[in-house]
């Protein structure tokens, strides 16, 4: 096994609550996480001669230490004494830091790949731990599918999927610090909550009407008054038929639910022509085959 390749999926936020900061500075939260079909390609190529490298179809994407692709494989090789290194090919289609956990996503599966490539052993728990230290939305990475998400990240549910839908995602042309939103976030006794559960109600009676009148993220407090163009765009795609609309994560990327493919792909063709969307896609849910 010389070289292996992967798809790497991305994610969204059916529902993002945090419930208070934390003493070490981290935040506990309350997610419902969904994988959707659409992925990167991840190739790890073993090497005789020691060294990371990483290579890109993005030329502003850092291939060093920055890259969560590169300390997942130092992490990796530095654990179990491997001498040996690799070569990383990051084939990018998820867009890159727009709250749809690419790069938490390319890191699980360079981990996966490298274990089997090395014929380590490591359980799919053990993978999760070392994911855990490279960032909270890893562990769900190797999970994926469906899942309530705590804790910062790591305390993992699998539940039911949720109804098959459509989903349309459109990332503007803007970045989002997810430290800025973060340490902006002002929860008091009087905060309103996303209502998790009944968001997961909703999903076990398999109800798509009732989890999109549900859906919500608490980070939209601080982003959309940052930047209004994202709620712009989540009125645009309400306005043009979609049941909800929604940022995931920390943003900028915004993505609407609908229940019919012809009104997903009018507002798809909608937003290909504004000049504010920098990437536009259309995608559904995403179950691995093994859920």
């Amino acid at each position: 096994m010389n070289s292996l390749s992967e798809k790497s999926y991305a994610k969204i936020n059916i529902g993002l609550d945090v419930i208070g900061r934390r003493d070490d500075g981290y935040h506990n939260l309350r997610m419902i996480m969904q994988t959707i079909d659409l992925y990167d390609i991840v190739t790890v190529e073993r090497l005789e001669t020691s060294g990371i490298y990483i290579k890109t179809n993005l030329p502003y994407l850092p291939t060093d230490k920055r890259n969560i692709v590169y300390k997942a494989a130092d992490a990796f090789l530095t654990k179990f004494n491997i001498k040996e290194g690799v070569r990383i090919n990051l084939s990018k289609n998820i867009p890159v830091a727009a709250g749809l956990a690419g790069g938490s996503s390319n890191g699980a599966v360079t981990l996966k790949l490298l274990n089997q490539m090395f014929n380590t052993g490591l359980s799919r728990d053990e993978l999760m731990d070392i994911g855990l230290s490279l960032g909270a939305d890893v562990p769900y990475c190797f999970m994926m599918g469906t899942a309530l998400s705590e804790g910062i990240g790591e305390i993992l549910t699998p539940i039911k999927p949720i109804p098959d839908c459509n989903i349309l995602i459109v990332k503007p042309n803007i970045s989002v610090s997810t430290k800025y939103v973060y340490s902006n976030l002002k929860l008091s006794s009087k905060t309103s909550h996303p209502d998790i559960d009944s968001m997961l109600e909703a999903i076990d009676k398999r109800d798509l009407g009732e989890l999109a009148k549900y859906m919500d993220n608490i980070l939209q407090t601080v982003t959309i008054p940052k930047h209004p163009i994202i709620k712009d765009i989540k009125n645009q795609m309400k306005e043009l038929g979609a049941m909800t609309a929604l940022m995931s994560g920390s943003g900028p990327s915004v993505f609407g639910i609908y229940n019919d493919k012809n009104t997903a792909q009018g507002t798809y063709d909608y937003f290909k022509k504004v000049k504010y969307s920098q990437q536009v896609f259309l995608t559904k849910p995403y179950w691995p085959q093994d859920i």
